[in-house]
């Protein structure tokens, strides 16, 4: 009966490019159960620990649900009447360009397509850009060069057919682990298959890796111009398809003449022999793949970095053949959508370009648009720059969080803090850009959301929904064309998605007969039924005709002459560390959180595995600058300042941190790491180079550490360390402060909420513990100490959950001998910890595989599985740690 009443649900995860299929299976008690779709081509069934979990992350709490005007709550009129009145007035004396949108990959296509409909056919701006700027730009300018269109030659299978791949600047077991678990199960398959990894750090993706080459920040352009000229030398040139299809080669050769190895090896801090094996394989492999992410992309000379693994491509005739082609992957779930409606400020829907009067023309008349753009807009960077300086009067903030993922976070919010009119349309209450809107739109979630998006493979997927809307949330295309309509614009009288994909598909087709890559003039006139039914295909899909996997084996490509340009990239020297910020700041993601965390954070499962902002320290820099394990450090520069957890191992490289992204105003005192990141941008693709900061490092002088569960936030404002995240049936915090309290029964008062505590305080050893009880019910418990708190995460934060709590164990800080600690959890999906594990492998599971079979441990979406094999080995040599040592204390 409960399958009629509530009938599973086939949709598409909302996180990553890979673009997983999901299974929603909603229940009668309100839960949703998911898993993976057995049948879609992206992910056959796998999920990865964030996918696995959405099911955890639906919860109303901390949802908007109804508009707010200037703080208070108002009808979806009064707030649509507002937006539309202001933006039509600040045109009006201002001029088009005077307003501006700023959406996001987290849109569904249909979304996308209404709000660059309305901004560049009938605003007359393309003041619209995407926070996909500032993960994907790069890739699109590299294509845009030298295909002469945003096309991604190859598919999924690819990577599994190859003999050779080679991952530049991805950490893909973390950010894209289901696509890496096909990897991986293709090595298993085939064990003559080669992975290269090109990552400064050592991570779990490097673990799986034939050849590591931990590359010096910034030289990727100096390693693939000598593969280039390395290829060229050794004769691996097809001379055919670079005579017939290509042009520029001789300039890109010139480019890396006089380039040896010695040189390539001495710049990128590599040893000789690794690049040499490296430039082998390469001219060895004709199945080769290259996948690229943010490490590539994410630089002040992204563009170059993808134009430099284009190259060797084009060099070899390797590119759009089975097993063979570079491969962007991209890191939202709906990047590749926004690319193709021409979501980016300076292309036009349907990869047509912005610049091209015939490209206006065709989407003038498909629109019937009064006012068409006719030049690039601002990009990100820039938007916010002309938000700070006053061009910019009246922004719209769609589905994403500039002012913690923007660099130099601190002048973004200044910016937001000084515009005249901003409106932010998001699922959540509260963000750190929510705070400066004047209007709040509350915005359809994942679950709720219908229409379309496309993955990395150029997949297009439906999402669909399986939840009703809560409160008074609308869809944001729906929002949009109720804007448009009240500024006077005709043909925003949308009824569905579905009608908003039709027009779509049509234009995609407008003018077009094989001039363009993109074409789904065949899915035109699907009607409801047919949009409601769409089974996942890759585009291109033409009307009466058949699409194709692969795109350029033929050599035919998008420039003008249908030849693809090679693009000289030249070597340059590596930049010089400046004495007063000597280390470089690498940002990224970690393996169970995601942006900045307004869905994953929601989980007590994904905050389980790494719970607080942390700083990758090689041993001899902390050793050199005085810094402990699990204590605070200081990262700064001239933008600001931050403060994080110290994780000391040698899988970072000297002179090197990494800092995660996920962290910000509303979960950590002070862990918002895009403060100190620079707005250097690439000048092709206007791309923030986030992946290379230059900060100082230090320790925090800190005389307090504590860590506390609560059912409900503690009082953390003031203290200069904090960081929160969701545990089963209430919060953890983790405290840090210059200062041991001088009374610490009352400052346990004061940030629990509670007076009459229980608890023990061991002025010897400079340490105290409290409880409040509800009779048996704890209500929260705190542990404090002048050193990092030698506490077990996972057995504290279980303790609210426990029917009753055991006093003394509390006050004792550690569990009875008749409850084993599991340790820091390692395995997510499982809930499996460090000590389980070590256990395990002491009565006889020496193997992953083991520890799989025995506790389930990494066989879900695998992305531990380098992390048991640590915890496996040998003990590493002195002055190293393993993974669960160094989270002994904290994370």
């Amino acid at each position: 009966m409960d399958a009629e009443r509530f009938p599973p649900v086939a949709t598409t995860c909302p996180y990553c490019g890979v673009g997983c299929g999901v299974i929603a299976r909603p229940e009668a008690d309100g839960a949703v159960a998911i898993s993976g779709d057995a049948n879609h081509p992206a992910n056959f069934g796998r999920l990865c620990s964030k996918g696995s979990a959405l099911g955890e992350t639906i919860g109303l709490e901390d949802r908007l649900l109804t508009p707010i005007v200037d703080g208070a709550r108002a009808s979806w009129d009064a707030a649509l009447d507002r937006v539309a009145a202001t933006f039509a007035r600040t045109i009006a004396e201002h001029g088009p360009d005077s307003v501006a949108l700023y959406v996001s990959g987290q849109l569904l296509t249909e979304d996308y397509y209404v709000a660059n409909k309305w901004m560049k056919g009938f605003v007359g701006s393309a003041n619209i850009d995407t926070n996909s700027r500032l993960c994907m730009a790069s890739s699109v300018a590299g294509h845009r060069r030298a295909f002469g269109a945003d096309t991604v030659p190859g598919t999924y299978t690819d990577i599994e057919c190859a003999d050779l791949v080679v991952l530049v600047g991805s950490n893909l077991a973390w950010c894209h682990p289901v696509l890496f678990q096909r990897l991986l199960a293709a090595k298993a398959e085939r064990p003559a298959m080669r992975i290269v990894v090109i990552d400064p750090r050592q991570t779990a993706t490097t673990a799986a890796a034939d050849l590591h080459l931990a590359i010096r920040a910034e030289t990727d352009v100096t390693l693939f111009a000598g593969l280039l000229g390395a290829l060229a030398e050794a004769g691996a040139a097809d001379a055919q398809y670079v005579s017939r299809h290509t042009r520029g080669l001789d300039d890109a050769l010139a480019a890396v003449a006089g380039l040896s190895v010695a040189t390539i090896a001495a710049r990128c801090g590599l040893a000789e022999a690794d690049v040499r094996t490296f430039y082998e394989w390469v001219r060895a492999t004709e199945r080769t793949v290259t996948i690229y992410s943010q490490g590539v992309n994410q630089s002040a000379r992204g563009t170059d970095k993808v134009n430099a693994i284009i190259n060797t491509h084009l060099l070899t005739g390797r590119i759009g053949k089975e097993g063979a082609g570079p491969f962007s992957v991209t890191g939202q779930p709906n990047a590749m959508g926004g690319r193709e409606v021409g979501g980016l400020a300076n292309m036009l829907a349907c990869h047509m370009d912005l610049e091209n009067a015939g490209h206006r023309d065709i989407v003038r008349a498909h629109w019937q648009a009064p006012r068409m753009a006719e030049k690039p807009g601002l990009k990100a960077v820039d938007l916010f720059e002309a938000v700070h300086d006053g061009r910019v009067k009246a922004l719209w903030v769609m589905a994403t969080n500039p002012a913690a993922s923007m660099p130099e976070a601190a002048r973004i919010d200044e910016a937001l803090a000084r515009i005249p009119f901003l409106v932010v349309s998001d699922v959540v209450a509260s963000t750190d850009t929510l705070r400066h809107a004047h209007v709040k739109l509350p915005a359809a979630a994942w679950g709720e959301k219908d229409g379309t998006v496309t993955n990395s493979e150029r997949r297009i997927s439906r999402q669909r929904p399986f939840l009703p809307m809560p409160g008074e949330a609308r869809a944001d295309w729906a929002i949009i064309s109720e804007v448009a309509t009240r500024m006077g614009f005709a043909g925003f009288d949308y009824a569905s998605p579905a009608e908003i994909f039709d027009e779509y598909a049509r234009l995609s087709a407008a003018e077009n007969n094989g001039t363009r890559d993109f074409d789904i003039g065949g899915l035109a006139g699907l009607g409801a039924d047919g949009y409601d039914r769409l089974a996942p295909l890759q585009w291109p899909k033409p009307a009466g005709g058949e699409g194709r996997p692969r795109f350029f084996a033929n050599g035919r490509f998008y420039t003008p002459d249908q030849r693809a340009r090679f693009v000289a990239t030249p070597s340059t020297d590596p930049e010089r560390r400046a004495p007063r910020h000597p280390f470089t700041l690498n940002t990224g993601r970690v393996r169970d959180h995601w942006h900045t965390m307004t869905r994953t954070g929601r989980s007590a499962r994904l905050s389980s595995h790494l719970a607080e902002p942390f700083a990758e320290i090689h041993p001899d820099d902390a050793a050199r600058l005085g810094i402990a394990p699990a204590t605070i450090v200081a990262l700064a520069n001239p933008h600001g300042r931050a403060l994080v957890r110290a994780l000391i191992t040698d899988r970072q490289q000297t002179g090197s941190v990494f800092v995660p992204m996920h962290w910000n105003d509303e979960t950590s005192a002070s862990g918002r790491v895009d403060r100190l990141v620079t707005a250097r941008t690439d000048a092709v693709s206007g791309q923030p180079a986030l992946k290379s900061a230059r900060v100082s490092l230090a320790p925090f002088a800190a005389g307090l550490y504590g860590f506390a569960v609560s059912r409900e936030a503690i009082a953390a404002d003031g203290l200069a360390y904090w960081a929160k995240a969701t545990i089963k049936s209430g919060l953890a915090f983790e405290i840090a402060d210059a200062a041991f309290p001088d009374d610490p029964a009352l400052f346990a008062e004061r940030l629990l909420g509670h007076r009459d505590l229980v608890g023990v305080v061991d002025a010897a050893a400079g340490s105290a513990r409290f409880a409040a009880f509800d009779g048996e019910r704890l209500l929260g418990a705190i542990f404090l100490a002048r050193e990092p708190v030698p506490v077990s995460r996972t057995w504290a934060n279980g303790l609210l959950a426990a029917p009753a709590a055991r006093r003394i164990d509390i006050l004792a800080g550690r569990p009875g001998a008749d409850r084993p600690d599991p340790g820091p959890i390692i395995c997510a999906c499982f809930q499996v910890g460090a000590n389980d594990i070590i256990a395990a492998a002491k009565d006889g599971a020496a193997t992953v595989e083991a520890i799989g079979a025995r506790l389930h441990a990494g066989t879900n979406c695998g992305s531990c599985r380098s992390e048991i094999a640590r915890l496996l080995a040998p003990p590493p040599c002195k002055g190293t740690d393993h993974d669960h040592d160094e989270r002994a204390h904290s994370l």
